[in-house]
């Protein structure tokens, strides 16, 4: 079976669509409320930061963005997810087809990438590790492009679109390490300098200098939060733990990466005929996938051993957005192009067990964040709220897991979206809801009120 070129446009556009529709109709009708992170970015959004306690800036502001245009619907968050997750799709099959002769393997390359549940499953939830997906891509695909062919606006794009991953996550410099490397191996070959190489580096601090700014004068609280999470050990009951951890976590580190990846090797299996292959380490292109796919993962489990640190399974989200195009660019030469037709019903049948999982999820767990009633909680705020007070919410109080995140639900639901804050400020004739279990320590001098099942809520406001 062979497949023309404009038919492998038609799949592709297809794919994408569908891809888009299904993954934001789905959490859409069976979810009551949005997913924990996407809450607290849209929270954290209200006054567009330029950084804030978690991470940087990118992933609040997309949110705040698609509020400002659509208030709180919970569609266009998600909706919000499956643009960034499809458009790294177009960039990896633009950038794929530099890479193969054949149109049908840069389709092969993308659609593989469904095998991995950080690019279905977990999508619905916009957070840091979906934002960076474009980026990403985009630096790669500039990157490349500017090697292939040496133009300065390819070299300032790469450094833009850089300078974006690394406001998105910190862990994009994982990404950029590997393209170093590639550089200074390039370097070394060549025995010469590309003096354009400091162009994107000028690009990327341009753009990046406001956060840093933000950062030195907020004493660096996304790094130490970061840090605080990857040393956060609970092998403490396993005696002199500091050292275990280093061999502990690299090898939990390889395991899921291997079970994240298993439907994916097993789709190569299926396509591939023979699985010697002879690295030619003269080719470049091949030298580059290696260095965008390989060596970051390298350095992710490099720095899980030296340092003892847990890696976060969601957070290797991005890595793996050019792994199709790297297995597929190594065994193009032995994959079965005549199974095209079985190798599409696998696809169909992987595309679609996805979202069937995540309804049975849906369907038999009950007690999720998803769950929430968000909408009807904010509503009986409001609704004493405007028993007792003339004036509008402008803040919500919450401290901590649990009072935070009921904070910021109210922030997004209720329709004067006051801003979230982790205590509750000075400033007179200010209306202010706080929560917290307010019968234990009696603190509220205002309207207490108690909802079922929820903590008390006080209420400060103008008569």
């Amino acid at each position: 079976m062979q497949i023309k070129k404009n038919e492998i446009s038609k799949i592709f556009t297809i794919f994408l669509f569908s891809h888009l529709i299904i993954w934001t109709v789905v959490p859409s009708l069976l979810n009551s409320n949005l997913p924990l992170d996407t809450i607290e970015h849209i929270a954290w959004g209200n006054g567009w930061p330029l950084g804030w306690e978690k991470h940087p800036p990118l992933n609040v502001w997309f949110p705040e963005l698609v509020y400002q245009i659509f208030g709180s619907q919970d569609w266009a968050f998600y909706l919000l997810s499956q643009v960034f997750v499809v458009s790294s799709f177009i960039i990896i099959f633009k950038f794929s087809q530099d890479f193969f002769q054949n149109q049908f393997l840069s389709l092969i390359s993308v659609l593989l990438l469904e095998s991995i549940f950080f690019y279905n499953f977990t999508t619905p939830e916009f957070n840091v590790n979906v934002c960076p997906l474009p980026f990403w891509s985009l630096t790669v695909f500039y990157c490349w492009k500017a090697i292939q062919k040496d133009k300065i606006t390819d070299w300032l794009l790469f450094g833009i679109f850089a300078a974006f991953g690394i406001l998105s996550k910190y862990l994009f410099f994982y990404l950029l390490a590997g393209i170093v490397i590639f550089f200074i191996i390039t370097i070394f070959k060549n025995k010469k300098i590309n003096f354009k190489y400091i162009l994107p580096i000028i690009s990327c601090l341009i753009v990046v200098s406001p956060h840093i700014f933000w950062l030195v004068e907020n004493n660096y609280i996304t790094i130490n939060y970061g840090i605080f999470r990857s040393v956060d050990d609970p092998l403490s009951g396993f005696g002199d733990s500091k050292y275990l951890s280093h061999i502990f976590y690299p090898m939990i580190f390889l395991i899921k990466q291997i079970g994240i990846l298993s439907i994916f090797f097993a789709m190569i299996f299926f396509i591939v005929s023979k699985f010697k292959i002879r690295i030619n380490y003269n080719d470049k292109k091949l030298l580059f996938l290696i260095s965008i796919t390989v060596v970051p993962i390298i350095l992710m489990l490099l720095t899980s051993m030296i340092t003892g640190a847990r890696i976060r399974t969601m957070g290797m989200a991005p890595f793996y957005l050019f792994i199709g195009v790297f297995f597929v660019y190594i065994f193009q030469n032995k994959i079965y192009l005549r199974k095209v037709k079985n190798l599409l019903l696998l696809f169909v049948f992987v595309f679609f067990l996805s979202p069937v999982i995540y309804y049975i999820s849906s369907v038999t767990q009950k007690d999720k964040r998803t769950d929430y009633p968000g909408k009807k909680i904010s509503l009986i705020v409001q609704t004493q709220w405007d028993n007792n007070f003339s004036n509008n919410i402008e803040q919500v109080v919450g401290f901590g897991w649990i009072d935070g995140w009921f904070a910021q639900n109210l922030s997004y639901h209720l329709p004067a979206r006051p801003k979230w804050v982790t205590q509750a400020g000075s400033e007179p004739n200010i209306g202010i809801v706080w929560i917290k279990d307010f019968n234990k320590i009696n603190e509220c001098n205002g309207v207490l009120y108690q909802i079922k099942n929820f903590n008390d809520i006080c209420m400060f406001g103008k008569k």
